[in-house]
């Protein structure tokens, strides 16, 4: 990012203010200051510099360097500053609990390597064996190895827009669920493209939370485990009900049409029948849709889209009870 401001003592001199990355800024740096003294610039003051960045970096500081000059061709170095962004509160125990559900949380972010290393690490995130990759990597792979390497990488650093749409496109392919948080300008592309498009709340730009189908009001990542939990609670709760309200109605058509088949008498008559109904669609019906759901159900993977509510294993259940009914 660049500002080019004047003087107004002197409008026709132009003077340029640069912030970015300390690559990008010592790659149009021609010279740097010291003690006031302006030096030129060589390689290996540049790799000194980079030095330091990353033992700053490796702190879990975000590193920002800064240049002046009158165009972008002739800058100075200045010097660059080390910005503390400190994790939200409760987000490396909800990381834990993602991943004991079976959910899968990779870090995406314009920072540095080692940045976004250090931070991943504290969070659980990085284990330190885990792949990392860069955007300059993912303008170099193409479709079906940006496929090959999101399912494996963890950590993607140095990204722009762009290329958080192509992650999201390529778990997608592979037809995973995709839910993308993001607080920026720079998100919304990526937000609009995942299936779940989580903005923050508080932090978030307009942008942001226009392009989100969901936004965290108090900003807590905690939020999003307590949602798929509520989500895993109510699709067990449906199964509950649909596998009591099936067995019930199969074990009385069952009687019914047994009687008439081979001619006995009717065991139930038209009251009896609406009275069962009645009762069986109240209470006890009822309460399955608010019954608290263990926790070992909240502990299994995420099911597929295309897996049916009425599988096998519960249709031989629905069946077993209907019989005994």
């Amino acid at each position: 990012m660049a500002v080019q401001c004047s003087p107004k003592y002197n409008l026709n001199e132009i003077r340029l203010y640069v912030k970015g990355s300390i690559e990008q800024i010592l790659r149009l740096s021609k010279r740097y200051i010291h003690h006031g003294t302006t030096i030129a610039l060589n390689d290996e003051k540049a790799r000194e510099f980079i030095m330091d960045s990353n033992q700053m970096a490796a702190k879990g500081l975000r590193i920002l360097a800064m240049a002046t000059g009158t165009s972008l061709e002739d800058l100075t170095y200045v010097g660059m500053v080390g910005i503390i962004d400190p994790e939200r509160p409760q987000v490396e125990e909800a990381v834990s609990q993602l991943k004991t559900g079976g959910v899968s949380v990779k870090m995406i972010t314009g920072d540095a390597e080692k940045t976004a290393k250090a931070i991943a690490t504290r969070l659980k995130i990085y284990n330190g064996t885990d792949l990392s990759v860069s955007g300059e990597d993912l303008d170099h792979m193409s479709a079906t190895d940006i496929q090959h390497i999101v399912s494996q990488a963890t950590i993607f650093y140095r990204v722009s827009p762009k290329h958080k749409v192509k992650i999201v496109t390529a778990l997608q392919a592979q037809g995973h669920i995709v839910g993308m948080t993001g607080d920026g300008v720079n998100d919304a592309v990526a937000l609009k493209a995942a299936d779940i498009g989580i903005a923050m709340g508080q932090t978030g730009t307009d942008v942001c939370k226009e392009a989100a189908d969901m936004i965290l009001v108090k900003d807590d990542f905690y939020t999003i485990m307590a949602a798929i939990e509520e989500g895993k609670a109510i699709f067990h709760n449906i199964r509950n009900f649909v596998r009591f309200q099936l067995s019930t109605s199969i074990a009385a058509l069952s009687l019914i049409t047994l009687s008439t088949v081979f001619h006995f008498p009717n065991p139930l008559n038209a009251m009896q029948i609406l009275w069962i109904n009645i009762i069986m669609d109240g209470p006890p019906a009822q309460s399955l849709g608010v019954e608290p759901v263990d926790h070992d159900v909240l502990k299994k993977p995420p099911r597929k889209v295309t897996d049916s509510m009425i599988d096998r294993p519960l249709i031989i259940h629905i069946i077993t009870s209907a019989t005994i009914i």
